[in-house]
């Protein structure tokens, strides 16, 4: 494994575990067994560093989403596949969910915008299976950028926030089915 890469994993494992505001370079230096200097070699700052783990982080949460896809299943099967795995990935990754602590504990202006970005790219992922789906035939024209920014939100709405205001969380049958129900059913072509 090169220098950066490790330097890489040193930052992550750190963010993961102090989250973004606790985070030094000397931690990260320490933790990759390397001089600070060395990671100012490769990267310019914290901000740099942090922004290429997010990017990482990025990366493996298509690819984890995209996994899970089915060759042959419907649109609504796969994106509802992709989004639950995405959902999952959200709330088991040790550095996604710190950021999530982070931003709801300390409101870290840097955070805030990383997981903005976070969302941005999902909605941009979600975006592009509509277009992709819609040049096939299996989706009717539409605002992708809205649909994709709805679908995204009623899912999110359903798995992380239902349960924090009732009593029990939905099952993921029952989403599929609402969803289903509801807004794949107007976009079905």
């Amino acid at each position: 494994m090169d220098r950066r890469q490790e330097i890489l994993e040193a930052a992550a494992k750190s963010f993961s575990l102090f989250g973004y505001k606790a985070t030094t370079m000397d931690q990260v230096a320490k933790i990759a067994n390397v001089g600070k200097g060395t990671i100012y070699t490769f990267f310019a700052n914290k901000e740099e560093l942090f922004n290429a783990i997010v990017l990482q982080m990025i990366e493996e949460m298509r690819a984890v989403s995209d996994a899970v896809a089915v060759e042959g299943a419907s649109f609504e099967q796969n994106a509802h596949a992709r989004l639950m795995q995405m959902l999952k990935f959200r709330k088991t990754h040790l550095l996604y969910a710190k950021l999530i602590d982070e931003e709801k504990e300390l409101r870290t202006p840097a955070v805030i915008e990383v997981l903005s970005t976070i969302e941005q790219e999902i909605v941009s992922y979600v975006r592009a299976k509509i277009e992709r789906a819609i040049e096939k035939g299996e989706l009717k024209p539409c605002d992708t950028e809205l649909v994709a920014y709805l679908i995204f939100k009623a899912y999110l709405a359903f798995v992380v926030d239902w349960g924090k205001t009732h009593d029990e969380e939905l099952s993921e049958e029952r989403i599929a089915g609402l969803l289903s129900g509801t807004i794949f059913k107007g976009l079905l072509a």
